[in-house]
């Protein structure tokens, strides 16, 4: 077991060195400029990826916001259970994500999807909308990468088709993206 638990952590470190730090700047900058411009961020996610959407928003709601001073505008369309399963009743699970960002998305907003495969029809619904929208989009994706980094209008890769390592990398990231902001007070207006 102790040998097993040795492998995960290496492999994981493996795939934390792989992240593209010039990439996740850049990223940085993107949520900058939605704070600057007031856009709205929405973050999605299936199973794994929709509780890490979820604590992403907390974390740049909450902890962010405060650091800055401003408010970011963001939200996980994975929080309204009562909503995701009227809209999967009355439609169909694939729009859950489409639907919600129907009522809210407006051009110049962003869309992140969280996804270790990238093809669950839900978030290819959602961010195929989003593009159709004028809504920019980016796809947090495992090493399969999958349909939604062929639409997204950025996609960072994590090199890892292990779910759970891609799962705890998202993570990672949204924690990077997050505390660039707590952290630096250069990225304060």
């Amino acid at each position: 077991m102790k040998q097993w638990i040795s492998n995960y952590i290496n492999e994981y470190k493996r795939v934390l060195d792989a992240i593209p730090a010039d990439q996740v700047e850049a990223i940085i900058y993107k949520f900058k400029n939605c704070l600057s411009n007031d856009s709205q961020i929405f973050v999605i996610g299936n199973g794994g990826s929709a509780a890490n959407a979820s604590h992403f928003v907390t974390d740049l709601g909450k902890g962010s916001s405060d650091a800055v001073g401003k408010r970011f505008r963001c939200m996980s369309l994975n929080d309204n259970v009562a909503w995701m399963t009227a809209l999967g009743n009355d439609y169909s699970y694939a729009d859950v994500f489409q639907k919600q960002i129907s009522n809210f998305a407006r051009p110049g907003d962003l869309l992140i999807i969280l996804s270790v495969s990238g093809n669950s029809p839900n978030v290819v619904k959602a961010i195929s909308w989003a593009k159709d929208n004028g809504i920019k989009t980016l796809a947090l994706a495992g090493g399969q990468c999958g349909k939604i980094t062929e639409i997204a209008d950025e996609s960072l890769i994590i090199d890892s088709k292990h779910y759970g390592h891609v799962e705890d990398a998202q993570m990672t990231i949204a924690h990077i993206l997050c505390y660039a902001f707590m952290e630096n007070n250069d990225l304060v207006d």
